[in-house]
């Protein structure tokens, strides 16, 4: 169901009623058609929400009061169907490919952009806890720094160990694109076993929620904001040979709105 003014769309059962696509896929004879046409109508709701949202998205606009309702409402609409279809091929056993993986990412970076501006996300990794940069070139080696070890659901952070013993603040985008010396496919690599010690983390009993959320959310937003299809744009694609990585881009985009719930009353509903 959607309609012209409505943010994304949802399910109703035969009768009318309001469902979720989890549901319908149990029993269903054709449970695989089911959720391609999921894909097929989030793609379309994240075209209409790049040409509807695309200045307050990108950072173009400041958004007003009605605007931060709309931004809400995507969110909360895009997170909902992220998660939704990450619980269905669970339930029947769909592998995500480079498709679906590309359409849940460009979901989840578009949630995380729709939140930004209301304030809605958390510190990143080490913040605070890292060297400013100066202007000009600098010589040292970019590693992934965790947090704390000995609690892995609080993420970690791509970071530049320089010459000089100083940590400095670096992102996947640049270790790609703009600098020297990097193995692309080892950095890649790398960051999806980072996302996943994340996920596996969050069950852990101690795990405080808030940290796993922000935790996710960063390096989510790394990863994807380094394979856009272009600077103008939040489409995500993915690299031949690394098809694989949309599995861990739709898990992740699942644990954070099923930790997020746990406190953000929009989600919990």
């Amino acid at each position: 169901m959607q309609t012209d003014d409505q943010i994304g769309f949802f399910w109703v059962t035969p009768a009318g009623v309001p469902t979720t696509l989890r549901a319908l896929v149990d029993g269903d004879d054709e449970p695989h058609r089911l959720a391609v046409t999921h894909l097929s109508a989030l793609d379309d709701a994240l075209i209409d929400a790049a040409g509807r949202f695309g200045e307050l998205l990108g950072g173009g606009r400041r958004p007003n009061a009605r605007d931060r309702e709309d931004l809400a409402a995507l969110y909360r609409s895009l997170d909902r169907l992220c998660l939704d279809y990450a619980n269905a091929i669970e339930e029947i056993g769909l592998t995500p490919d480079a498709r679906s993986g590309k359409i849940i990412g460009t979901a989840a970076l578009m949630s995380i952009l729709a939140r930004q501006p209301l304030g809605l996300l958390g510190p990143a990794p080490l913040d605070g806890e890292l060297d400013q940069p100066t202007l000009g070139v600098v010589g040292g080696f970019g590693e992934m720094v965790p947090v704390d070890p000995a609690r892995p659901w609080k993420g970690g952070r791509w970071v530049v160990r320089t010459d000089a013993g100083s940590r400095l603040p670096l992102t996947l985008e640049m270790l790609l694109f703009d600098s020297s010396g990097v193995n692309k496919d080892a950095a890649r690599e790398e960051h999806r076993q980072a996302m996943q010690t994340v996920i596996a983390a969050a069950q852990h009993p101690d795990a405080d929620q808030f940290d796993v959320a922000c935790a996710l959310d960063w390096l989510l937003y790394d990863w994807l904001m380094a394979h856009r299809e272009n600077p103008d744009s939040a489409e995500i694609v993915f690299p031949k040979g690394h098809e694989s990585a949309a599995q861990v881009m739709v898990a992740a985009a699942a644990a954070s709105v099923t930790v997020r719930a746990t406190f953000d009353p929009a989600l919990a509903q």
